[in-house]
């Protein structure tokens, strides 16, 4: 909120960059949760100044600072950032923001991020000399998700609903030789397979969020990703493409809109204007900068 009522340089490219997509949904990463809403509708404001209008706002309290009383990460100390639920200096810090043309069921949205992650029959959980790492009263208590899975079915025109299964899973570094981070990060993602293999399963979803995890390179348990890339109800259209940007590690693929099978396609692709375009939406020459993740986009038919 901070940064919008500053009129960030930052947050004005990113506002302009959604407006020069005009996406009739986008799911957001990194936007500060607070109680009222207030941080959402003025991000959603500033993107409508700049062209592109959504009247549909979903939101819900992340994991990411959520306060536990517990040593999370096996420090030896309790209250620093890596002991909520999910990292965060404060709770809601960095949290999911999907904005819509279209009208958001809020009534059968579904929140999955309390889930109980060592209460999954399938979950890794992390280890040391075959003790519970860090503690058995950790795992009790830990959620499986490190900022958000939510479930946001959307009315289009034709009535048809897609169903936008969003996340944004942990980094898997930042940990020990148990890989709690990786482990972890491994089950967010595997999570959205379970879902759509079970007994309630939308048909007419699109994943999409920031997996965190390259199928091919860096660090992480790729294996996981290509599992998810390569499901049979899961279309991939963006193949081997690299979305986020780091200086000390290169480009690698962490984001993803995944489309189900029951999809058509019409195109995709990622946000990379040509000099005259970025010129033309009003974007300075380093737009690049304004954040290492990039926008993907997918056009769907309305069959």
């Amino acid at each position: 909120m901070r940064d919008i009522v500053r009129q960030d340089a930052d947050i004005i490219t990113i506002a302009r960059i959604i407006a020069a997509a005009n996406p009739d949904l986008i799911t957001l990463q990194g936007v500060d949760y607070d109680y009222h809403g207030i941080t959402a509708k003025a991000l959603r404001d500033l993107i409508a100044d700049q062209g592109a209008e959504y009247p549909h706002i979903f939101t819900r309290q992340p994991n990411a600072g959520r306060a536990t009383g517990l040593d999370m990460d096996g420090d030896g100390r309790t209250g620093t950032p890596r002991d909520g639920q999910g990292y965060g200096l404060f709770h809601g810090q960095n949290g999911l923001l999907v904005l819509s043309k279209h009208p958001i069921q809020l009534d059968q949205t579904t929140d999955f991020s309390d889930v109980i992650w060592a209460e999954l029959p399938w979950a890794t959980l992390p280890k040391v000399d075959e003790a519970p790492f860090p503690s058995p009263e950790v795992q009790k208590i830990q959620r499986l998700s490190s900022t958000a899975h939510w479930s946001v079915p959307i009315r289009l025109l034709n009535d048809r609903v897609l169903t936008l299964l969003t996340y944004h899973a942990t980094p898997p570094v930042f940990d020990g030789p148990e890989d709690r981070n990786g482990l972890r990060n491994q089950d967010e993602n595997l999570f959205w397979l379970h879902h759509i293999e079970g007994q309630n399963a939308p048909r007419d979803f699109v994943i999409v969020g920031v997996s965190n995890l390259d199928p091919e390179k860096g660090d992480g348990r790729s294996k996981a990703m290509q599992d998810i890339l390569t499901h049979p109800k899961i279309q991939d259209p963006h193949g081997p493409t690299d979305t986020a940007f780091f200086d000390d590690i290169g480009a690698l693929r962490l984001d993803y809109v995944l489309p189900a099978q029951s999809w058509r396609i019409k195109a995709a692709g990622v946000f990379s204007p040509t000099e005259d375009e970025a010129s033309r939406y009003d974007l300075p020459a380093d737009w690049t900068q304004a954040s290492r993740h990039r926008l993907l986009w997918v056009d769907l038919y309305l069959d």
